[in-house]
C-alpha cells in the first residue's frame, strides 16, 4: 500500500474517531503508518493491528503471537509478544482510542488534543513505545505527509 492509499484509507475513520475521542486524526494516521509500515507489516495484515497494541491481561478478544523488536537497556532485541487481533482497521482505530482514553498514564496527552505534535510527545513520554525516537518519527511523518490537515 502506498502512503497516499494508506492516508486515504485511514484518514476518514481517524477523523470520525477524533470527533468522539479527541485523539488527533493526524496522530492516528502517522502512528499507524509508523507501526504498520504503511499497512504492510505482518501484524497489520494478519491481525489488522496497525498500532502495535499488545494483548495485556485486560484484553478479551482474539490474540496473535509474533516477535517484536524492543529497545531494552540500550539495546534492540527481538522478543515474543501477544498482540490484539481485530477484524478490521476501523475496529483497531476504535480500540486504540479507547485504550489511550482509558489508560491513566496517557491522560495528560488529552490536554493537547488540539496540538497533534504535543499530543504525540506526551503519549511517547508516558511510555507507549520503547523506542527513544518514537515521538520524533511520528511527528516527522505528520510533517512529511501534511497529516495535520486531517485535524482541521
Amino acid at each position: 500500500m502506498t502512503p497516499q492509499d494508506f492516508i486515504a484509507t485511514l484518514g476518514p475513520p481517524a477523523q470520525a474517531s477524533a470527533k468522539l475521542t479527541d485523539v488527533p486524526a493526524s496522530f492516528v494516521v502517522a502512528e499507524g503508518a509508523l507501526e504498520s509500515g504503511w499497512g504492510s507489516s505482518e501484524l497489520s495484515v494478519q491481525g489488522k493491528n496497525i498500532f502495535g497494541v499488545k494483548a495485556d491481561p485486560s484484553w478479551h478478544g482474539d490474540i496473535l503471537t509474533m516477535k517484536t523488536r524492543e529497545y531494552i537497556r540500550g539495546v534492540w532485541i527481538m522478543v515474543p509478544a501477544r498482540w490484539r487481533k481485530y477484524d478490521t482497521w476501523d475496529r483497531c482505530i476504535a480500540d486504540h482510542a479507547a485504550f489511550l482514553r482509558s489508560n491513566q498514564r496517557y491522560s495528560a496527552a488529552f490536554q493537547f488534543s488540539n496540538d497533534a505534535v504535543e499530543f504525540t510527545r506526551h503519549i511517547a513520554t508516558a511510555g507507549y513505545a520503547t523506542d527513544p525516537g518514537y515521538a520524533d518519527k511520528i511527528c516527522a511523518l505528520m510533517q512529511e505527509h501534511n497529516l495535520t490537515k486531517l485535524d482541521d
